[in-house]
């Protein structure tokens, strides 16, 4: 499913360049649910960045299904990102004038008309919002907040959830239903990864990964 080789990041600043990632390898096999860990500016999240095809890599290549992301120019890369990747973050990045059903809307394709709508009511009534379909982000707790995205991800189909501390802002009870919404994608053959300076996805996990100072100290 994913074949990193070599992957590198340096910012360029005015007081020097800045290493945020180096020399990262790391296959992940069809349907596994990986587990990336490590403090805040290890580079857990500059990695899964260039996993979702939104930041380019310095050096190394990033294949995802087949597909090396980076010969993809910017058009290209953004429609495979489209179908093919799922995006779940911390702070939610939900649209606050929209309602929950149309956050989700936001990830069908034009074609998808009456079709896109009945899959998205399944989709939030699989995830415990079917009377939250009119409501606006500001109206709903952290954790409808944080399930809404999820259903937005898994919308149109994705073979690749990313999720980037998606229980950072949730209760332990509202982390433990997110996983638990992630762990069932999973064991539908999808492929999960996430990244989170704690424990609370290893439990969920294939495989833990731990990162330190822009590198993997565990395979």
């Amino acid at each position: 499913m994913i074949a990193c080789s070599h992957l590198g990041k340096v910012y360029r600043t005015g007081q020097g360049d800045v290493k945020s990632l180096e020399a990262v390898d790391l296959d992940v096999p069809d349907g596994q649910f990986i587990s990336v860990r490590g403090p805040s500016g290890c580079g857990k999240t500059t990695l899964l960045l260039m996993l979702g095809g939104t930041l380019r890599p310095t050096t190394g290549t990033v294949t995802v299904g087949g597909q090396d992301l980076y010969a993809l120019d910017r058009k290209a890369r953004a429609r495979y990102r489209a179908r093919e990747i799922g995006f779940v973050f911390q702070m939610f990045h939900l649209v606050p004038y929209l309602t929950v059903m149309e956050n989700v809307l936001l990830a069908a394709r034009p074609e998808a008309n009456g079709a896109g709508a009945a899959r998205a009511r399944e989709l939030l009534d699989r995830l415990g919002l079917a009377s939250r379909l009119d409501h606006t982000p500001g109206e709903l707790s952290a954790g409808e907040r944080q399930r809404t995205a999820i259903a937005r991800a898994l919308f149109p189909r994705p073979r690749l959830i990313l999720a980037d501390e998606p229980t950072g802002n949730l209760d332990p009870e509202n982390a433990a239903e997110v996983f638990k919404h992630l762990q069932s994608f999973h064991r539908r053959g999808g492929t999960v990864i996430v990244v989170t300076h704690g424990a609370s996805a290893d439990d969920y996990a294939d495989r833990v990964i731990q990162m330190r100072g822009g590198r993997m100290i565990a395979p």
